[in-house]
């Protein structure tokens, strides 16, 4: 059986990442012109890391999916990124957000990793600055914060509520300079279809030109995969429609370990489903918990009416409110991490209490905030994210409560890596959403972006260092190996497979039968006889989905529904994956709620004499059940606890 070595470095915990790069291989400045390194992905990650092995003299090959890497989902971030740099002086330090972190992950995450990430985030926000992200500031000009969701501190930093898409052209910048130099080789509305392993090492990859539809063989000394989550496996999410988990599922399949699948988060301040026909949904920024209040009608009477359509939100009296998260977790009351959050939404709604026509959805209510502070203090924090809900719902929230219900929003799994950000395959790296070795399992709020960057800017440039030191004889590869060969051989073969099934589905109809299955039982509460089901009709659907799948058009041209087709097909996998992780982890902890553990209260019950290890799953090969490995999560610095987010 493989064994699982995670390179921790000894020694206490605040100098593990100093001694570590004090003690690193390093290559010297004449040879990194020597070595190529391959970047798939141009989100915060992706393009941070591309822009920074860059700088430092490597050559880069950096890939797209979208025509621009200004159009990455990392623009869809709201909220802001968190840095202990304790501006406001209310008691922030770095160990302070390394422990909020990882007890918000239930304790299901590496300490070493965690205390690196926030080790690192204030350097984030210098580097920021430094290119000019426009961070919203305080009245003497000072950089401000504001609060998110598993902290009693302000540390998040932000620009209004578009603190992603600034952070991007940040990056973007940087990698612009870098392509314009060279230094970077940039290969937009490129997808990543296969990883190349040349005598056990990632050496390439394969890629489709979407475009004109041609397979082009790509060679490095290293690859990195950047292509964040795999959360659009539930069909409906806040994710960007091109967001897939295929990069990290064909790497999977070449060996390296895909961990924790089933930590899946739920985001709680999501804009309710509309109808059968919506695509995608929409997530309003978790700072709106900051100044908007959730309830729901404390009388039963009061909901029906509201679901009717007979009473309206501002008809009701404030005594006859039920402010349910202030008054089960006084001590957080709104700002209570996600999964807390959305689980207290659910069980509310479960109850009867839901507020629209569907009833899933509660009131998120900003009349408290514009008495106090004034509609004009109100509108320039949150303004344009108000816009957007205006836009999408029709209904202005400066008059009625928002109403949101929680929806699929992040991934804390993803590809296995060790502390240097390598998988277990040498030579390939995993970095942001991609990997799973930061949030356990739940991320707090504003913790997404501040990985990406991390990985990108302060960590992969040092640890990949590491690996390539002793590659520096080695010379470059040719794509006509037989390696090459073989790799784009099986997926023109998958490719040919797929467009002569000719069946009678659409693409977008099985997406919605997967999406369905898993929500109902991969979803917001787990059970054991559910996840056994959701296995079986996963396997059917997969079945379903080779023998009727219908793709119009030609493949040797430019053809969505086949780029769509081709994630699916991973994403019917990877959710089978995700029912048999979530099924073998007989716990509730952070976004795996499973309904057979839980305290008397309603809150996840881990079981950390069974279950504190990492799940790392290994490929058997096709329709073969996976094997579990285990990586123990061995805490040297922190007593794991019961969550208590009450007092």
């Amino acid at each position: 059986m493989s064994q699982i070595d995670s390179k921790i470095p000894a020694g206490p915990l605040a100098e593990k990442w100093t001694n570590y790069k004090d003690h690193q291989k390093l290559v010297n400045p004449a040879n990194k012109r020597r070595l190529d390194i391959i970047v798939v992905g141009t989100g915060l990650a992706g393009a941070s890391a591309a822009a920074s092995l860059a700088e430092m003299g490597f050559n880069v090959l950096n890939f797209c999916i979208q025509d621009s890497p200004r159009r990455a989902h990392s623009i869809a971030a709201q909220g802001g990124i968190n840095a202990a740099k304790n501006y406001q002086n209310d008691g922030d330090s770095v160990y302070r957000l390394f422990y909020d972190t990882i007890k918000g992950g239930d304790y299901r995450a590496r300490e070493a990793n965690v205390y690196r990430l926030a080790e690192v985030a204030n350097s984030i926000i210098d580097q920021c600055v430094a290119q000019g992200v426009p961070f919203a500031r305080e009245y003497g000009g000072l950089l401000d914060n504001r609060s998110f969701g598993g902290a009693q501190v302000s540390r998040t930093f932000y620009a209004r509520g578009q603190t992603g898409q600034q952070l991007l052209l940040g990056a973007y910048s940087a990698l612009s300079r870098q392509v314009g130099k060279g230094a970077v080789k940039m290969y937009t509305r490129y997808e990543m279809l296969d990883v190349v392993i040349i005598d056990g090492r990632a050496r390439g990859i394969i890629a489709r030109n979407l475009v004109t539809g041609k397979i082009e063989r790509f060679a490095a000394h290293a690859v990195v995969i950047g292509t964040g989550g795999y959360g659009n496996a539930f069909f409906l999410s806040t994710n960007a429609m091109a967001s897939n988990g295929s990069a990290a599922w064909q790497c999977y399949k070449k060996g390296a370990y895909f961990a924790n699948p089933c930590m899946a988060q739920i985001h709680p301040t999501c804009i309710p489903v509309h109808g059968e026909f919506q695509s995608k949904l929409t997530l309003m920024s978790e700072s709106l918990r900051n100044d908007g209040r959730i309830w729901v009608p404390k009388n039963l009477e009061d909901a029906k009416k509201l679901q009717a359509g007979t009473l309206r939100p501002t008809e009701i009296k404030e005594e006859d409110r039920d402010y349910y998260l202030e008054r089960r977790y006084p001590a957080f009351g709104n700002l209570v991490p996600r999964d807390v959050a959305s689980r207290a939404a659910k069980e509310r709604c479960d109850a009867g209490y839901g507020v629209n026509n569907t009833g899933l959805a509660v009131f998120l209510d900003f009349s408290s905030a514009i008495q106090r502070l004034g509609k004009d203090v109100v509108e320039a924090r949150y303004g344009n994210l108000f816009q957007m809900y205006e836009k999408i719902t029709n209904d202005n929230p400066y008059e009625t409560p928002m109403m949101i219900y929680p929806a699929i929003h992040y991934t804390m799994g993803g590809i296995w890596v060790d502390y240097e950000l390598m998988t277990s395959v040498p030579g390939l790296f995993a970095i942001g959403e991609a990997n799973f070795s930061d949030h356990g399992a739940n991320r707090l709020g504003a913790s997404a972006l501040m990985q990406g960057l991390a990985d990108g800017y302060f960590v992969l440039p040092y640890t990949i260092q590491n690996y390539l030191a002793d590659q520096i004889q080695v010379p470059r590869f040719s794509t006509d190996l037989p390696e090459f060969d073989e790799a784009e051989k099986g997926i023109q073969d998958r490719i040919n497979r797929l467009m002569s099934v000719k069946g009678s589905q659409s693409v977008d109809s099985l997406h919605k039968k997967l999406g369905h299955i898993m929500w109902d039982f991969v979803g917001m509460g787990r059970e054991r006889e559910g996840l056994e089901k959701a296995i079986v009709e996963l396997k059917a659907l997969k079945k379903e989905f080779w023998s009727d799948v219908r793709i119009p058009g030609k493949a040797d041209d430019l053809n969505v529904e086949l780029e769509k087709a081709l994630r699916l097909a991973d994403f019917i996998e990877i959710g089978e994956l995700m029912a048999r992780d979530a099924h073998d982890r007989e716990e509730s902890c952070g976004g795996h709620f499973r309904l057979e553990h839980q305290t008397p209260e309603g809150e996840a019950l881990r079981h950390d004499d069974k279950f504190a290890y990492v799940s790392c799953w290994e490929y058997q090969g096709e329709d073969q059940d996976p094997v579990l490995l285990k990586e123990p999560l061995d805490y040297e610095f922190v007593v794991r606890q019961q969550r208590n987010y009450k007092n």
